[in-house]
């Protein structure tokens, strides 16, 4: 299951919004630096309301909706990177998902601490960032260490891996973000293995305050971060912490009540949503009476790989993929419309399956 991992400085509310994710009072959310510890980890939901209109439409008794693991990592300070405030501990922590959502505190409390006295969103992006890029070219370094002895036996793979070593060095030094060095194709698969921090997707949380939330776009330190953002082609979703904690024991109506239709909040699902997104996930659904259900697969999957993904029999049997647009069959309302109007296509093994396909293996084993 893929897994993004929650960071960002002490106190910016990294617990209170795993909490909001996951529907529950897990994890515990104090005023105070390092009340988390140990990660604790939770399967979120994909809110999808093109599976709750096929369900409708199939008449399915169970609904599966697609999911994916949110990981809370305690936060960390400057000096991370050299073991400040149990930093190489969570450091490990992060190198273990696949994304990175960064909560950025953009409110003022008096009564909250702040590690660093003062708001500054630009300021404390920059500090987790700064822990990364050390971090990695510590590992690299590393790494050169090990490689430049296997590389001097003329090792083919050693020496492209320390080639690419090098690289990434210099630009750390330099400064660079990972994002913007080149990489070959050949370099890729080598790359993938270092599992660098500071190379990982970011999104960021933007976390606000109850009174701001109405009119959230309006806030200053979100304005700030949405423009960092942009600059380093990444994006940010305003939320509010406090408040969708608080409305974890809300049913839906009670929650359009205190919330007003006029305006509709959707903090959790929009953040959920981009970062379903940013891990480079897609989902394909299959459908009939029994259920409905969504299945998660990176995009640009073939239609074999696909079908592995609910049995490996599937993957290793397959023959034809009968494959449905979600529009054409929520309009014609059945199968049997869908393939009357030959809008089932069989699809075979090249096939790359596109979000929102709706498929019915062939296979034999």
């Amino acid at each position: 299951m893929y897994r993004a991992g929650i960071v960002g400085l002490p106190n910016v509310g990294k617990s209170t919004l795993f909490n909001a994710l996951i529907r529950n009072h897990q994890a515990e959310a104090s005023n105070y630096p390092f009340c988390t510890i140990e990660p604790n980890s939770g399967i979120v939901n994909l809110p999808d309301e093109r599976l709750e209109n096929l369900a409708k439409v199939v008449k399915a008794s169970k609904i599966v909706p697609a999911a994916f693991e949110f990981v809370d990592i305690a936060g960390l300070v400057k000096g991370a990177s050299k073991g400040e405030g149990l930093g190489n501990q969570f450091l490990s922590h992060i190198r273990e998902v696949d994304s990175i959502v960064h909560v950025v505190r953009c409110f003022e409390d008096s009564n909250i601490i702040h590690v660093e006295g003062s708001v500054d969103p630009t300021r404390d992006i920059e500090t987790i960032n700064i822990e990364l890029a050390l971090s990695d070219l510590q590992s690299v370094e590393k790494r050169i260490d090990t490689v430049t002895r296997k590389a001097k036996t003329n090792d083919k793979t050693s020496k492209q891996e320390l080639a690419l070593l090098e690289k990434l060095k210099t630009a750390l030094n330099e400064g660079k973000s990972l994002k913007s060095i080149p990489i070959e194709d050949e370099e890729i698969p080598l790359y993938k293995g270092l599992f660098l921090l500071s190379n990982k997707p970011v999104i960021y949380a933007c976390n606000v305050s109850e009174s701001d939330f109405k009119n959230i776009k309006e806030n200053k330190y979100v304005q700030i971060v949405e423009k960092y953002a942009k600059e380093n082609n990444s994006k940010c979703v305003p939320i509010c912490a406090t408040l969708e904690s608080e409305l974890i024991s809300f049913n839906k109506e009670e929650r359009d009540a205190f919330l007003g239709t006029d305006k509709p909040y959707t903090g959790v699902n929009d953040l959920i949503k981009a970062t379903f997104a940013l891990l480079g996930l897609s989902t394909y659904f299959t459908a009939g009476e029994k259920e409905a259900r969504a299945w998660t697969i990176l995009k640009n999957t073939k239609a074999p790989q696909a079908a592995g993904v609910i049995h490996t029999d599937f993957e290793k049997g397959f023959i034809k993929a009968e494959v449905i647009k979600y529009e054409d069959l929520v309009r014609l309302g059945t199968k049997i419309a869908a393939r009357e109007a030959g809008l089932a296509k069989l699809e075979g093994k090249e096939y790359i399956v596109q979000d929102s396909d709706i498929i019915e293996f062939k296979f034999n084993v």
